[in-house]
């Protein structure tokens, strides 16, 4: 494990990278990378997750996110229309046989799901974190 330090820092910045990016391109969804850029961060930098963790932009929904799996309305609305607007245009403009349109359908409805079961706000101060799993 000691020898993909490296590869986890490079990947973590790519993450992180594109997670900026995804703060202007309204097509680029930011929270994704950065907890990917924060997992990759974890397995070879305390000190750069520790950074992306506290840090005062990013920092707050990754801790939700941690503490809570907290996922905010805006971003599955966000999410949400996206995966519709996508689907949409692939039934439009692709050629596709109709399986590929039902697995994609599948994954987006469960992406959907999996998204709308989430938290859209932090509990009340009563209640206890979610447990981490490394």
């Amino acid at each position: 494990m000691q020898g993909l330090k490296p590869l986890y820092f490079i990947i973590g910045w790519i993450f992180f990278g594109t997670g900026v990016a995804g703060a202007f391109l309204p097509v680029l969804p930011t929270t994704p990378f950065m907890l990917l850029a924060l997992w990759m961060f974890s397995k070879s930098s305390d000190r750069f997750h520790n950074w992306l963790y506290n840090h005062r932009i990013f920092g707050p929904p990754l801790q939700r996110w941690q503490q809570y799996h907290v996922i905010p309305w805006s971003a599955k609305l966000a999410a949400i229309g996206m995966m519709l607007i996508s689907f949409a245009l692939m039934l439009i403009y692709s050629g596709w046989a109709w399986w590929v349109y039902l697995l994609v359908g599948a994954l987006m409805s469960y992406g959907m799901w999996f998204i709308l079961t989430k938290p859209s706000y932090p509990p009340d101060k009563n209640t206890k974190p979610v447990a981490h799993r490394s």
